[in-house]
This record gives structure tokens, C-alpha cells and sequence, in this order.
């Protein structure tokens, strides 16, 4: 269990910091297309390589966390990868980190030990055939519900002429993306079940093709979420969604079940909750911190504040003004938007 505990932050390290690798060496380049001289550029970029090296690396370590250990033991764990980019941001990219930020990466930290001690190896003798197409019926259902809902409220913000921030339509997009990322590992993890259970050794790479394609509409939709929305709002839905609709379909469809021990199922249910309510710290920590006692503010921003009087004129800003970047680790993707929630 640990070996795939390992292996899953090493692969969400992989995912996260290639990200911003390439994201950085895109900078003096043009948008990516099938132009000759914009595909020798990327291939020239050393900063982008690297990148692109680090993320293929960091998604073969995911497919063989998720070859190794259920999904409600991976998909929460992977769920880290966004306290493992604001480290590396913190040290490479130089970018200001206040005290909530620690601690919330020290809660994800402790929620993965968690996840450890407590998940077990699952031996998965049959596949419940019968709960996949009632599965896929609910997400299915979900998800004309959320998009009447969206449509109803887009019709009402037109008639009322309202402005400010579209905060259903940012929920309801991060909900749609988390979903499909964490339906995306169920179905990786299921060509690998398939496989020792006999089926032909094709399903393997058919399940990771329906990944892929599953993984990119949930991209579609986290990125229409960020157009107009906060990426505050969007990756705080997309990441609590994902873990979750990750650990419940991986139940039904692959019939995981909670540790039989009391200590084991103690631990996994209290690292689930320690690594969501991390994600969620982290990525509201400045909010959170406008709303502390002006006392708490001021301990909590100490450390940005020194950090911030010693850097050099026109280095990186930090996370209030710098373009800021959501991972999704177990997915694969990047989505940037403008940091002004942060702020």
C-alpha cells in the first residue's frame, strides 16, 4: 500500500511541476499549432521538454498506482497535487505562501499518511456488471439536472440584467469536471481489473483511451468554468468533486469497500477528510484570513510579509498578483486563469 502511496505523489510531483515547467517555457513562445516553425520551437524549448518529460513521467506513475491500489486509496492521495505545486511554486517560482497555506499542505500531508495507514489491498474477484449502467444512468442524470439548472439561471441573470460573479455557474462547472476526472480514474482502474481477471490484454489501453477522452470534456468544462468564473470557486469544486465522485464510483463499480478493521477504516475516512479540507483551505486561505481577527491576520501574514520585503524588484509576485495555476494531478491537465480572487 504504501508503494502506490509513493508512487501517487511522486506522479501528482510529476503532473504538477511539469505543468508549470511548460507553462513557464511557453512564455517566449507562440500559441502551440501544426505549424512547422511553432513545433521545432516547443521541441527546442528545454524548459518545455522538461516539462512535457515530467508530466508523461508523472502520468505513467498514476496508471501504476491505480494498476496497484483501489481508487478510493489514489484519487484522494492524488488530490495533493495541488499542496505539492503551491511548494513547488513557494521555492522555484518564488511565489508568497501565508501561514494557512502551510497549514493547510500540512493537513493534506497528514491526510495521506492517513490514507496509508488505513486503506488496504482489495483483490477484486468480480466486477458488479449490474451497478455500471445504474452508475452511469446517475451521472448521466446528474448531470442533465445540473446543466437545466445552469440554463435556468443563465436565462435569469439575462432577464435581470445581473453582473458580478456567476457563482452557481462556477460551482456547477467545477462539480461537472471533478466528476469526469473521477469517473476518468475509475475507468483506468478498471481496464487494469479487467485484464487480471482475464479479459484480453486490448482492454487495458481501450480503458485509458475512454480515460483520455473523459479526462479532456472534464477539461472543457473546468476551463468554460474559468472563463468568466473564479478559479477560487471552480478548483475548489473540481478538486473536493473529483476525490469524491472518484472513491463512490470506484465503490460501486469496482465493489471497494471501507477497510474491515475499526482502525484501518478510522484512519482512511479521517485522511479523506483531512486532504479535502486541505484543498479547500488552500485554495481559500486568503479569504479565509480577510475574515480572521485583525491579531490572527497579522501572525498569519507575518511570513508572507518578510518574504515578500526581501524579494528582488521585478521578481515573480506572489500568489495575489501572480498568474496563478490549478492542477489537476490525476488528470493531467492545467488550467490558468487570473489571480485575482487571490488577491
Amino acid at each position: 500500500m504504501w508503494e502506490s502511496v509513493a508512487l501517487t505523489l511522486a506522479g501528482a510531483a510529476g503532473n504538477s511541476i511539469g505543468k508549470v515547467l511548460q507553462k513557464k517555457g511557453t512564455h517566449i513562445l507562440p500559441p502551440l499549432s501544426f505549424k512547422l516553425k511553432v513545433i521545432r520551437g516547443y521541441a527546442l524549448n528545454r524548459l518545455w521538454i522538461s516539462g512535457f518529460l515530467l508530466d508523461m513521467c508523472g502520468a505513467a506513475l498514476m496508471l501504476t498506482a491505480l494498476s496497484q491500489a483501489p481508487v478510493s486509496v489514489v484519487q484522494p492521495i492524488a488530490g495533493c497535487g495541488l499542496a505539492i505545486l503551491c511548494v513547488f511554486s513557494h521555492f522555484y517560482l518564488k511565489e508568497v505562501m501565508n501561514g494557512l497555506d502551510w497549514i493547510a499542505i500540512t493537513m493534506a500531508g497528514l491526510g495521506t499518511i492517513g490514507v496509508g495507514v488505513g486503506g488496504e489491498e482489495q483483490k477484486v474477484e468480480e466486477i458488479p456488471l449490474f451497478s455500471i449502467p445504474w452508475l452511469v444512468l446517475t451521472v448521466v442524470i446528474l448531470f442533465v439536472l445540473l446543466n437545466t439548472w445552469l440554463h435556468i439561471y443563465k436565462k435569469q441573470r439575462r432577464e435581470q440584467e445581473l453582473t458580478g460573479p456567476e457563482v452557481i455557474e462556477e460551482v456547477i462547472y467545477g462539480l461537472e469536471s471533478g466528476i469526469l476526472f473521477g469517473i476518468s480514474s475509475v475507468i483506468s482502474k478498471m481496464g487494469f481489473v479487467m485484464s487480471e481477471m482475464g479479459f484480453p490484454k486490448i482492454v487495458v489501453p481501450a480503458a485509458i483511451s475512454c480515460s483520455v477522452a473523459c479526462s479532456a470534456v472534464g477539461f472543457v468544462y473546468q476551463t468554460r468554468g474559468l472563463k468568466h468564473g473564479r478559479a477560487i470557486v471552480v478548483s475548489t469544486c473540481t478538486s473536493v468533486a473529483s476525490i469524491v465522485s472518484g472513491v463512490v464510483a470506484g465503490m460501486v463499480a469496482l465493489d471497494e469497500h471501507l477497510p474491515t478493521a475499526p482502525a484501518g477504516r478510522f484512519f482512511l475516512l479521517l485522511g479523506w477528510f483531512f486532504i479535502i479540507t486541505g484543498v479547500i483551505l488552500l485554495v481559500t486561505s486568503t479569504g479565509v484570513i480577510a475574515r480572521l481577527p485583525k491579531p490572527v491576520q497579522k501572525f498569519l501574514k507575518s511570513n508572507m510579509e518578510r518574504s515578500h520585503s526581501i524579494r528582488r524588484p521585478g521578481s515573480a509576485r506572489g500568489k495575489d498578483s501572480n498568474q496563478s495555476t490549478t492542477i489537476h494531478a490525476s488528470t493531467l491537465h492545467i488550467l490558468t486563469s487570473t489571480g485575482k480572487e487571490k488577491a
